[in-house]
């Protein structure tokens, strides 16, 4: 069976969830407290140098680490990852903006405020990261209005990297009402079959499907 080591607080251990209920697969999801430091124990850095949650265990025992390579692998095959070079290339760039351009800006501010005692250097950097992550809604805001998808004409792996954490932006201290656009695509995702909310349901069992 797939197992899954994640946190319900964490946006990029969504994105693998949410695709694995969307394709129907079973697995065993692992909490790893990220707030108690459980990703640096040596048990835990075998699976991932790096120390960093999403980590996925593959039947095998191969360990695959970071969201949205974890996304290309579950989604090889599906309807999720398309076949055309082109699409599949223009996917891959929406999941590369998001690691480079959104993530490091609507996550890091999301973190500070919420799951953090912020320092005085953090305080200082909050407004960049603020204004990144509005140039960031600004960019989703302009494809939106013209795509109801990310990377294709159907909903795809981009949206589900995207989503994890557009949806929790004002967690963050962005006021999502100035992208309509985007919060239609919100509302989007949300409604489709197979959806599911990024925080299990309190005793929620550790075997998902």
């Amino acid at each position: 069976m797939l197992r899954l080591y994640d946190n319900h607080l964490s946006g990029n251990g969504y994105k693998p969830r949410l695709l694995l209920a969307h394709l129907g697969r079973t697995y065993e999801r692992i909490e790893i407290d990220i707030l108690k430091g459980e990703t640096r124990t040596p048990e835990f850095l075998a699976k991932n140098p790096n120390g960093r949650i999403p980590v996925l265990e593959l039947e095998d025992g191969t360990c695959l680490a970071e969201s949205n390579a974890i996304l290309c692998y579950l989604a090889e095959g599906s309807r999720f990852l398309p076949s055309d070079p082109l699409a599949r290339a223009f996917t891959l760039q929406w999941m590369f903006f998001e690691q480079y351009s959104h993530e490091p800006c609507i996550a890091v501010a999301r973190h500070w405020i919420q799951h953090t005692e912020m320092t005085q250097a953090q305080r200082a950097q909050l407004p960049a990261k603020q204004a990144g992550g509005r140039a960031a809604l600004a960019v989703m805001e302009g494809h939106l209005s013209k795509s109801d998808w990310f990377g294709g004409e159907a909903m795809n792996i981009a949206d589900f990297s995207l989503y994890a954490y557009t949806h929790v932006a004002a967690e963050g201290g962005f006021d999502l009402a100035d992208y309509p656009a985007v919060g239609a695509w919100l509302t989007r995702v949300a409604s489709q079959p197979g959806h599911v909310p990024m925080n299990p349901a309190p005793g929620a069992p550790i075997i998902s499907r």
